[in-house]
Order: C-alpha cells, then sequence, then structure tokens
C-alpha cells in the first residue's frame, strides 16, 4: 500500500489553455491541484472537474499583479493542505501587439506587472514556503518568442525574457536547499492567445505554423505534459533550465 501523500500543486493563471491542461494533467497523476485566477465561476467550475477525477481540489481566487493576493493564494494553499511541492506560474499576458515605434508606456506596464511582477511575487512567495520545506519544484511559463524574438511583440518578448533570468536567478538561491526552478517555453499553441497573435487570420495562422519543424501547432496538453515531468522526481537535477517546447523551431 503506497502511504507516500499526494504532491501539492499550485498553478496560476489556470483557467484557460495550459495553466487548466496542466491542472487536469497533475490531477490525473494524483496531485492535490490548487487552481487559481480571475474567474469564479471558470475556478470553481474546474474545481469540481478536478475532483471528479478523485483528488482534492480547491479554486482561490488571486491576481498576480497583487503581493496581497498572491500572498494570500499561497498561505491558504499550505492552510489547506499542509504544504506547497510544485508550483506552476503560467499566469501571463501577451499585451497590445504592434511595432516598437507604437507602443506606450502603459502598455509595458502593464504586461509586466503580470509576465514579470507577477512571477516575481509568486517565486517570492512560493519560495519562502519550499525552502523552509527544503524541498519543492516551480516551473515558470516563458516562450521561445523570449528566446528569438518577434517582429511585432517586442514588449511580451522583453517580458518572457525577464522570466528567463528570474528562472535562473531563482534556480541558484535554491539549489543547494532542495528548490528547483525551471521554465517552459513553448512554441506556438493552439490557445486563443495563439488566435489574438495571428489577428484571427487562417491565412496569419498558416504563415506562421509554416515555419514550424512539425508543421502545427503544440496542443496545451502537449506543454502541459511537459511541466509535469520537469516539476517531477524524473528531472530531479534539472534546474535553473528553460526547456523550449517547440515542435523544433530552436533547432533551425
Amino acid at each position: 500500500m503506497n502511504t507516500t501523500p499526494a504532491p501539492v500543486v499550485l498553478i496560476t493563471g489556470a483557467l484557460t489553455g495550459i495553466g487548466r491542461a496542466t491542472a487536469l494533467a497533475f490531477a490525473r497523476e494524483g496531485a492535490s491541484v490548487v487552481v487559481s485566477g480571475r474567474r469564479d465561476d471558470a475556478g470553481h467550475a474546474l474545481a469540481a472537474e478536478l475532483r471528479a477525477l478523485g483528488v482534492r481540489a480547491e479554486y482561490l481566487r488571486a491576481d498576480v499583479r497583487h503581493e496581497a493576493d498572491v500572498r494570500s493564494l499561497v498561505e491558504q494553499t499550505v492552510e489547506r493542505f499542509g504544504r506547497l511541492d510544485v508550483a506552476v506560474n503560467n499566469a501571463g499576458t501577451e499585451g497590445q501587439l504592434g511595432p516598437i515605434t507604437e507602443q506606450t508606456a502603459e502598455n509595458v506596464a502593464a504586461t509586466f506587472d503580470t509576465n514579470v511582477l507577477g512571477t516575481l511575487l509568486a517565486l517570492k512567495h512560493e519560495l519562502r514556503v519550499m525552502l523552509k520545506q527544503g524541498a519543492g519544484s516551480i516551473v515558470n511559463l516563458s516562450s521561445i518568442a523570449g528566446q528569438v524574438g518577434m517582429a511585432g511583440a517586442s514588449v511580451y518578448v522583453a517580458s518572457k525574457h525577464a522570466v528567463e533570468g528570474l528562472t535562473k536567478s531563482a534556480a541558484l538561491e535554491g539549489a543547494a536547499l532542495g528548490v528547483r526552478v525551471n521554465a517552459v517555453a513553448p512554441g506556438p499553441v493552439a490557445t486563443d492567445m495563439l488566435d489574438r497573435f495571428t489577428g484571427g487570420s487562417e491565412e496569419a495562422r498558416g504563415g506562421l505554423l509554416s515555419m514550424m519543424p512539425a508543421k502545427r501547432a503544440a496542443t496545451p496538453e502537449e506543454i502541459a505534459q511537459t511541466i509535469v515531468f520537469l516539476a517531477g522526481d524524473k528531472a530531479r537535477f534539472l534546474t535553473g533550465q528553460c526547456i523550449a517546447v517547440d515542435g523544433g523551431y530552436t533547432a533551425q
């Protein structure tokens, strides 16, 4: 009989796309899952769907741009489940796309508040718990755009480049104390964000995917499986890395 307690997993930005797929993937592995976002109806529905898979699950509302929300999210997770084993920092936005010459200070601030400040605040409070435990695994969501650049998405690219810097710095702080921090950098994924990036144009979508060696977008489930692997014991000597999941794009 296996008496090992189920790992406790916290996922921000969990209500759609990669976040939702990741929550379901961890639940199918038997983990207890806390999902977070800003839409209560969708959050409670997802938590019920996870519980139907036979695991403990809760929805907690939080806006990662606000430290009080992030602190409360982590504290409530530990209060309800006793510990925090895995955190997936998925909340993010592409902001307003367009040439650098059309960017505004407001768009930079709004995009960085979610993608960079939100990730930093999550790391801050997750690490406080995990360092005290002497164990834990954190996975941040980056993008291949943060590695190779993308015309018309300068602010998004810069924010994801910053996420990779935060990942490496946090990994160095946690490595000797049993805490791993990595990032996943997806290529195009079949989500609403891909539709926004391509302006809802099938021609633009096709043109983008034609540049991918795999000739298709990833599914959210494919990214989720990489996250589950990266967070788990099978990758326990992996830290400070950003894993590109891009159908071969960055191999070109």
